[in-house]
């Protein structure tokens, strides 16, 4: 076994892990093999010899007392020696003591050769495997782009980002969006799992509102800087979004840095999300004014929060005029459900018998159109 410390830096080098956690796994190996080709129930120890390089496996003995149980059960015995045994070897051994025994795995042959290289081949490449997963746990959340490398039956779609594969699921596509091998997707990485079947697998995401936030924040400066932060964000993937947004600085408008001139900014991030409509609404901790604004385009009349018996928020009671209620409630519903999702709130209509000036102006439009067809008639 020479010169296992250039055999560890050897292989920390091509996989790009730490030489220490590569000499770890090795030794580990060098065990799980001693137990497979001597005998599994002793007790052995990997140690390095820094000088040589090389690597010695050695069985631990403690010295128990003649009458210790353990040295009368088959599993536990080989670990252990009765002090009068081991003052055959040393009369100067107490218990409590441990005594130590080498052995040479090349006395094994290929069997010894064939097991070591199998333990070292599974402990490495778990290694390897728990590296990347906490690499990739530690992204969640954040953006990632790869390439599509295949679509099966089920519209799943597996793209390969940098050394690994990740799967994006079809209920994690946008609705309407169709892939190709080849196509390059941006996507937020969901969520990161462990399976002793199929491995690691890494789920990406881009339908989750954190997706929306990182375009948000790859395409505003401000947002990428903190001059601008988003608060909360809800969407409904490939219909509309609305993302609550603060500024931290005095000169800079929250709303105005994200839409961007001619509405450059979110029409870029839109198209991304194939043609999603985006709501930028200013957030606010007034949640009377903040659940106002999230009705948006809506003109809502009065708010009332209604507590809980603890005391928390619970239901939002719009008060609106009655000709406001559709655009309250959006198409499909997809108005008010935002602004739900957004606020934390269930929210409640109450309509009641005003009208807004809006529609008082045109409806006094319409008479004064009417008016004027009846005199050039008459």
């Amino acid at each position: 076994m020479e010169k296992i410390l250039d055999i560890a830096d050897a292989i920390a080098h091509e996989k790009g892990l730490a030489p220490e956690k590569v000499l770890e796994s090795l030794k580990t190996a060098f065990v799980q093999t001693a137990k497979r080709v001597i005998d599994r129930n002793f007790a052995f120890e990997a140690q390095v010899d820094e000088d040589t390089k090389a690597i010695k496996i050695v069985q631990t003995i403690t010295v128990v007392a003649d009458d210790d149980k353990r040295l009368e059960d088959e599993e536990l015995a080989p670990a252990y020696m009765s002090i009068s045994d081991a003052r055959e070897y040393d009369d100067q051994v107490e218990l409590d003591d441990q005594l130590q025994e080498e052995h040479d795995l090349q006395k094994y042959g290929r069997t010894g050769a064939a097991a070591l290289h199998r333990e070292i081949e599974f402990h490495i490449q778990r290694l390897v495997e728990d590296e990347i997963y906490n690499k990739y746990q530690s992204k969640i959340g954040t953006l990632v782009s790869g390439r599509v490398i295949r679509v099966d039956a089920k519209n799943t779609t597996y793209v390969e980002i940098d050394e690994i594969r990740a799967i994006l699921p079809m209920k994690s596509r946008i609705k309407g969006e169709i892939f190709k091998v080849g196509d390059h997707i941006k996507a937020v990485v969901r969520k990161v799992n462990m399976d002793k079947e199929h491995g690691m697998l890494i789920e990406i995401s881009r339908t989750s509102p954190k997706f929306l936030e990182k375009l948000l924040e790859l395409q505003v400066p401000e947002i990428g800087d903190g001059s601008v932060i988003i608060e909360r964000s809800a969407r409904i993937p490939g219909e509309r979004a609305k993302i609550a947004l603060i500024s931290t600085h005095p000169q800079v408008d929250a709303v105005g840095a994200t839409v961007g001139v001619k509405g450059v900014r979110i029409n870029a991030v839109s198209q991304e999300l194939i043609g999603e409509n985006i709501d930028c609404i200013e957030f606010t901790p007034i949640i009377e004014l903040f659940v106002s604004r999230t009705m948006s385009p809506a003109i809502i009349s009065h708010v009332e929060i209604v507590k809980d018996s603890e005391g928390i928020d619970e239901k939002a009671v719009i008060t609106l005029p009655a000709d406001q209620k559709s655009k309250a409630i959006g198409k499909s519903g997809i108005n008010i459900r935002l602004a739900s999702m957004l606020t934390g709130l269930n929210i409640e209509l109450v309509e009641n018998d005003q009208t807004t000036n809006e529609t008082t102006n045109e409806i006094e439009e319409v008479k004064d159109g009417v008016d004027a067809l009846e005199a050039l008639f008459n």
